[in-house]
């Protein structure tokens, strides 16, 4: 990661809560990173180390019912609220959720907002994370956007409220960029790196990600989501399934325990239909972990398609359980790599040689092969392919 020699990096503000929404601290956190930019995680009261606990939101079609809500993953923040120096950053990020309420109701919060708002510096605010704005001022006068539920609250503090017609809206008005969901993610973020003066450089690219039943949960939605920002027209396909079939996630934390704990996670919409596939229209593969490799390892077909790329030369990114399918795919003989340390007799039986993950984020690259230990490497792991697809972030 990091920006082209003479560039001054850019540093942003994630302001974190318990119960904020999963995919919208996440995905702008690491995607954020994988592009240069510097994202300090912080949250009142807790110090850089501390986790703050997430909520996954199922969002139904309708832009105007009320969504369900489940436990995501643990979010560990990288800062602390008290050391924030104001100065030093170049934007806010506000996810939605349920934190946003409460650290609405901060005095010390409510104040940092006003200050990004009144030097004009970038916020970017989605679906309930507007509720910290409101207080601040920072919305009267400005259009913005959220989830239908927020337009009185928002109406009443001054601002010019756009309806959304669908759940991924977003909306720019100078210095603020407000979205519905996390499903406007790709959008919301681009918008959020223009307005920190970023361009982005390249053609587009055409990403292929294989999937299955449980495939890990930040593996696949991160790729997905930082791809798309990128311009990348990016297809998410799973044997005998088509598009607009579904596949539910894991979710898989490191809580301790001997190993990962394991929940249900969201449900994915898949983008293209398997069978209708050929490996020679795509750029890139990225194959996620969780529990899908090991079954995806026994589809011959999806053995086929790894081949391809592979003798192609064309990217290949790998992620913790990924391994198990170029494992099974006999791709990895004088290869190095990374991923579950649990895969490791596997790898060198295969011929390659495995990188310990340690630490968890680390991110190997071999030649056309981009492997990460885990999700909580993806910021170097999508940096990396960057590079091979010849895309680039300036500032």
């Amino acid at each position: 990661m990091g920006n082209p020699k003479g560039e001054v990096q850019r540093r942003v503000l994630l302001l974190c809560g318990d119960y904020m929404e999963d995919y919208e601290a996440m995905v702008p956190f690491q995607a954020l990173q994988a592009f240069g930019v510097s994202v300090d995680a912080v949250s009142p009261v807790k110090k850089a180390g501390d986790i703050c606990a997430t909520a996954i939101t199922i969002q139904v079609e309708s832009t105007d019912q009320a969504n369900t809500e489940s436990r995501g993953h643990n979010f560990t923040l990288n800062a602390t609220f008290d050391d924030i120096e104001f100065d030093k950053y170049d934007g806010l990020v506000i996810p939605g959720g349920r934190s946003p309420e409460h650290l609405a109701m901060k005095a010390s919060v409510v104040e940092l907002a006003r200050k990004f708002s009144d030097s004009r510096k970038p916020i970017a605010a989605i679906c309930h994370g507007l509720l910290v704005l409101a207080p601040a001022g920072a919305v009267r006068g400005r259009k913005c956007t959220a989830v239908s539920t927020m337009k009185p609250g928002l109406v009443a503090a001054g601002a010019h409220w756009v309806e959304p017609d669908t759940l991924s809206v977003c909306v720019a008005d100078d210095n603020l960029i407000t979205g519905v969901t996390y499903y406007g993610n790709p959008e919301f973020i681009r918008l959020f790196l223009k307005a920190l003066g970023g361009n982005i450089c390249a053609s587009e690219r055409r990403v292929l990600i294989i999937i299955g039943d449980y495939a890990e949960d930040y593996e696949v939605t991160v790729p997905y989501q930082t791809l798309k920002v990128l311009g990348c027209h990016v297809d998410v396909v799973c044997p005998k399934k088509k598009a607009g079939d579904t596949c539910p996630t894991a979710i898989r934390d490191l809580e301790g325990g001997q190993t990962y704990s394991e929940i249900r996670g969201h449900n994915f919409v898949l983008t293209a239909d398997f069978e209708s596939i050929d490996a020679s229209s795509y750029d890139a593969l990225v194959l996620p972990g969780g529990k899908a490799p090991e079954f995806l390892a026994l589809k011959e077909d999806v053995i086929v398609l790894v081949k391809q790329f592979m003798e192609a030369r064309k990217p290949v990114a790998s992620i913790c359980h990924g391994l198990e399918i170029l494992v099974a795919a006999g791709v990895l003989q004088g290869k190095k790599c990374t991923g579950y340390p649990g895969i490791k007799a596997r790898v060198v039986s295969s011929g390659g040689t495995f990188v310990e993950a340690d630490p968890i984020d680390r991110c190997v690259t071999d030649g056309n092969l981009v492997t990460a230990a885990a999700w909580h490497g993806q910021p170097e792991l999508i940096s990396q392919l960057m590079t091979l697809l010849d895309i680039r972030v300036s500032f």
